[in-house]
């Protein structure tokens, strides 16, 4: 009786975490995009995982899947600041970080941000841009901040990047290396809508008549609600059994027989911080093994490299993933 009351007391303590706030703004979120976004919920669901985790996310998909859209109309339900910047192969680093020039008045030279200095970046097919300007982002996911000329600027948060490639056409791309996309939370990929979804799609498009699409969705979280829901994440609970269970799942990446290159540390934290963020999402102040394996896909079919043998066979990154997550067993 005594270690039921203990468990009872327990209980009580861990779920002392107020999730109402961050529940009630995620579902205003959806309801705005729902205005203009037919299905694609399982994007949008780990969009707003990527801001409460503060991690970043590239969206892949064939054109016309509503992508860009989907991450514009995002951005737009926030009240912080939003730049997009359209990547092609003639764009140089100093075109999205900024440049030194020379001021007549003072005779010193001064800093011109670019357009990176912002709170949410949007970069329209980030594979595009040649190598060295694709690296110029290296240091800004990575740290949120930049140097320029041994100058430190800092990126004031919230600091998000959304990117989109289209995995299809891959005339003048540039592919994205390793390093890089192990600086995105997710790679998440976008297909195709349903039938009824896609006649939901011409309706919903044949009532907008002369209707802007972006007047439709109004911001409904500011940058200090964003910075309180992300420090509530970090107070999810995790039980040492399915922190475990991460490291084993990452783990098993770096030995399986179908991978030439598994997943790093860095695989292991995001698991961990998605996993917190869907729980919040979802009124939970712990993380469930449900949790992890819902996120596991998207967080790490992308940080692996499957065998030349395995993939001339027709092996996918993500098959091998779900694989490996039902490989291991579940704590109890």
């Amino acid at each position: 009786m005594e270690e039921k009351e203990q468990q009872g007391e327990g209980l009580e303590f861990n779920s002392r975490i107020d999730l109402s706030q961050l529940q009630a703004a995620v579902s205003q979120i959806q309801a705005e995009l729902g205005k203009v976004i037919i299905g694609q919920e399982r994007m949008i669901e780990l969009l707003i995982i990527s801001i409460l985790a503060n991690g970043h996310s590239l969206i892949e998909g064939v054109p016309g899947v509503a992508k860009t859209v989907t991450a514009k109309l995002l951005a737009r339900t926030m009240n912080v600041d939003f730049s997009r910047i359209q990547f092609t192969p003639d764009l140089m680093p100093s075109d999205i970080l900024g440049t030194s020039v020379f001021n007549v008045k003072t005779s010193e030279f001064e800093f011109k941000k670019g357009p990176l200095f912002s709170n949410i970046i949007l970069i329209d097919e980030i594979n595009r841009a040649p190598a060295k300007t694709q690296a110029a982002l290296f240091e800004a996911m990575a740290e949120r901040q930049i140097t320029m000329d041994g100058t430190e600027y800092t990126m004031e948060p919230p600091f998000l990047v959304f990117a989109t490639q289209n995995p299809v056409e891959q005339e003048g791309t540039y592919r994205l290396p390793e390093a890089q996309l192990d600086r995105f939370l997710f790679k998440i990929d976008v297909h195709y809508p349903s039938l009824e979804e896609e006649v939901k799609i011409l309706e919903s498009k044949h009532a907008q008549k002369t209707e802007v699409v972006e007047d439709m969705v109004k911001s409904v979280l500011s940058a200090v609600e964003i910075a309180e829901y992300q420090k509530i994440i970090k107070e999810i609970t995790v039980e040492k059994n399915l922190i475990t269970y991460i490291a084993s799942i990452v783990n098993n990446t770096r030995s399986n027989a179908n991978l030439y290159l598994g997943a790093s540390p860095r695989a292991s934290i995001a698991l961990m911080d998605a996993s917190k963020a869907l729980a919040a999402i979802n009124g939970r102040d712990f993380i469930t093994p449900d949790d992890i394996k819902k996120v596991a896909g998207p967080i790490l079919s992308h940080r692996i490299i499957l065998t030349p043998e395995r993939e001339m066979e027709g092996l996918t990154a993500t098959q091998v993933v779900s694989q490996i997550v039902d490989s291991i067993e579940i704590p109890r």
